[in-house]
């Protein structure tokens, strides 16, 4: 197999293996380990993997592998993944239909994480305003919907009592304080949307959640169960051109937060910068009738931070450090 000089597949692998285990994915921690002393015999996984030597390292080979696996198990294509040689079976006998998948991104619209996001909610939501929400890389736009789900951690509970969406994550620290939120205009983007009612954006979806995490997986499928109940717009496009776009809407009376949880390391260097760019040079002419919020989960280690900016301030806080998929949560403030 021709590869790049530097292409070292069963350390990618391994990356990721370790990924797994921390995040609490014992299967796939051992499927990847497994597929890694695969790649190394020179196994199906090589075969699978052949033309992605050179993916950046941020577009998760791995996690794209185990999504299209697991994609052809929800399809009914293949049986339940228990064991390796499950997997191994898998993988020699769709290889064609493997590969084919492999060019769709990641795509895990973890509503979780709306757990973390709450005190930027709460923050901009104290203004007296309604919300503006405009998130980039929204998936399906199911964390537009966040005010619509059920919170709950010890001392701590908010949302809609009734709500099928139940959020329930660990909480280290004070309790962020509750605030009555109204949103009234909810708009996302992402390079590739997907529309939670249908059932390839489903599908999609949960090919993404590891099988062995039960919880996240109820989790998804309520929200995608309610997503039909409040339909959010999620326009197709890039992060940096959208933003601008929209920045230039008129938003008085309105506190505009622009958010994005998990979404900076898949974007490239240029459009991250001029994104980050484009959202500076408005917060700086914000004014305190127009208030401008960004509000991001972004990975900072083990665990990923939770920070806001706001403007006309020009104020920037640390305000949680969380797990990942949205808990534990450490309340910093």
């Amino acid at each position: 197999m021709a590869k790049s000089r530097d292409w070292d597949l069963p350390a990618i692998l391994r990356i990721q293996a370790e990924h797994c285990a921390r995040l609490g994915s014992p299967l796939y921690a051992d499927l990847l380990e497994r597929a890694a002393e695969d790649a190394e015999a020179g196994g199906s996984v090589v075969e699978v993997l052949r033309g992605h030597e050179d993916d950046p390292p941020n577009s998760m080979l791995a996690l794209r592998m185990m999504g299209a696996v697991r994609r052809r198990v929800l399809e009914g294509a293949v049986p339940e993944l228990e064991t390796w040689s499950d997997f191994r079976a898998a993988l020699s006998g769709n290889v064609d239909s493997i590969r084919a998948l492999l060019d769709r991104p990641v795509q895990t619209n973890e509503v979780g994480r709306c757990a973390a996001l709450l005190p930027g909610f709460f923050a901009a939501a104290r203004t007296g305003m309604p919300l503006r929400l405009l998130e980039v890389g929204a998936s399906a736009g199911l964390n537009l919907r966040f005010d619509r789900y059920r919170y709950a951690a010890d001392g701590f509970s908010w949302g809609d009592p009734a709500s099928t969406v139940v959020i329930e994550f660990e909480l280290d620290g004070d309790a962020p304080e509750p605030e009555p939120v109204e949103v009234l205009e909810r708009r996302g983007c992402d390079p590739q949307p997907l529309d939670p009612t249908t059932d390839e954006g489903k599908l999609t979806l949960l090919s993404f959640v590891w099988p062995d995490q039960a919880e996240r997986l109820q989790r998804l499928r309520a929200a995608l169960d309610a997503a039909a109940d409040l339909p959010v717009a999620v326009e197709r496009g890039g992060a940096a051109r959208w933003i601008g776009e929209r920045l230039a809407e008129s938003c008085e009376g309105m506190a505009t937060v622009v958010f994005h949880s998990i979404v900076m390391q898949y974007l490239p260097e240029a459009e991250r910068v001029e994104f980050e760019r484009r959202l500076a040079a408005v917060g700086e002419e914000a004014v305190a009738t127009a208030p401008l919020f960004w509000l991001r989960m972004e990975p900072a280690g083990e665990r990923a931070e939770v920070r806001l900016t706001r403007w006309p301030e020009g104020e920037e806080q640390l305000l949680a450090r969380v797990g990942y998929h949205g808990t534990p949560v450490q309340m910093l403030r």
